[in-house]
């Protein structure tokens, strides 16, 4: 009988979440949601205007990332600009775009847009959103 309320729970979509469920998990994870819906925003805007600069400037430095297959630490946001192209590519600007906030996955390390590809998270005590990782 369990098994078979297994199966049929398995079976069953997901079901979507809504804004208000996303704003109850960022409270419960950071206090505040709004720093983190706005930081997506922010990202998605600049990302769409290949705001290089602007994108660089939501990135936590020192930043570990892969170039070209190699591992890569990117010191400063003038070195992110110059990598950019490599760093931002067509599947991080996809993934970007397709995000939306209520599909956000969220736990106690950060938030996370599409399947991983880029997560942001509050760094140090005052606080600040900033892109912790992006992964090709």
């Amino acid at each position: 009988m369990l098994m078979a309320a297994c199966l049929v729970g398995a079976a069953a979509p997901a079901s979507a979440q809504t804004a208000a469920e996303m704003d109850g998990t960022l409270d419960t994870l950071f206090g505040s949601h709004q720093p983190y819906q706005d930081f997506l925003h922010a990202l998605k805007q600049a990302v769409a205007a290949d705001d290089r600069a602007g994108v660089a400037g939501m990135v936590d430095y020192p930043f570990k990332t892969r170039i070209d297959g190699k591992a890569a630490t990117i010191r400063d946001a003038a070195h992110f600009v110059a990598s950019y192209d490599k760093i931002v590519t067509a599947k991080i600007k996809q993934a970007v775009a397709a995000q939306s906030y209520p599909t956000l996955f969220a736990n106690w390390r950060g938030v996370m847009i599409g399947n991983g590809e880029i997560w942001f998270s509050g760094i140090g005590d005052e606080g600040r959103i900033a892109i912790i990782a992006i992964n090709h």
